[in-house]
């Protein structure tokens, strides 16, 4: 694919989307198949294999222009996906987040009514430990009502802002992680201490009791200013976890630190 002009890659999308949403495919594409060229160099970290972390930096085009993966964009990317030759070279690792990738951004821009209920049983209950992880836990779940969408990334960072942004966070995104990257996650330090291995292992079995095979997580990083950017200041990670049919989500946010 990488021989193939541009223009006959989006050939199929022009068909489906309109002038104004190509637009936003002028930045974002040439730049992500410049960056999986590089990946392909045999000087590249990968050789000429092409890695996770190689394929979340190209992907990371597509944020990076306008804050904002588009229809165009996305049809662009299911291009990708079922190109066996682009394919080619795609480490396991790294097609898994293109995958994910491309299920997360599917270029919705209305959020599904996800109904995201407070989870009152305590977090040292759900994960079957206390400690400094599970008193910063606050946790919340819920459901899209069938035939009334899925959980993708305007969903997800719709209810963020519902029902934890306090009104002076920065905006977040979501993304994809992986089983491994959560746990390592989850062992960092929150506020109030490091979590214990009890901790850990309780709310990752908690969190993934909702993906199970599906493997659906993803992770947002938010920072928040305080009602006046000094006292007040705090920042942490939300992890959210999504069932296989993409309709129940369930949240856990933790505060790494506040002031």
């Amino acid at each position: 694919m990488r021989n193939t002009p541009l223009k006959a890659l989006l050939a199929g999308v022009t068909l489906l989307v309109s002038p104004a949403a190509l637009a936003g495919t002028s930045t974002s594409v040439p730049t992500f198949e410049a960056r999986i060229t590089s990946a392909r160099a045999s000087t590249s970290p990968g050789g000429t294999s092409v890695l996770r972390a190689e394929m979340i930096s190209a992907l990371e085009a597509f944020r990076s222009d306008d804050s904002t993966v588009d229809t165009a964009e996305h049809q662009y990317l299911g291009t990708k996906l079922s190109s066996s030759t682009f394919l080619t070279g795609i480490t396991g690792p790294a097609k898994k987040y293109l995958q994910d990738f491309y299920e997360l951004e599917d270029g919705a821009s209305t959020p599904a009514p996800l109904a995201s209920t407070a989870v009152t049983t305590p977090a040292a209950q759900l994960y079957g430990a206390s400690g400094p992880l599970a008193s910063t836990s606050v946790i919340r779940e819920g459901a899209i009502p069938s035939g009334q969408g899925v959980a993708n990334q305007v969903t997800l960072t719709a209810t963020y802002d519902t029902y934890f942004n306090d009104g002076y966070d920065d905006p977040v995104y979501f993304e994809p992680i992986s089983l491994r990257e959560l746990t390592l996650m989850l062992k960092q330090g929150v506020e109030g201490g490091t979590p214990t291995a009890d901790e850990v292992d309780g709310a990752l079995a908690f969190i993934t009791d909702i993906s199970r095979n599906s493997s659906r997580l993803y992770v947002a990083y938010w920072h928040s200013w305080g009602s006046s950017g000094g006292p007040g200041e705090s920042a942490g990670r939300i992890v959210a976890a999504v069932s296989s049919d993409r309709r129940f989500v369930r949240m856990v946010n933790l505060t790494s630190w506040a002031e």
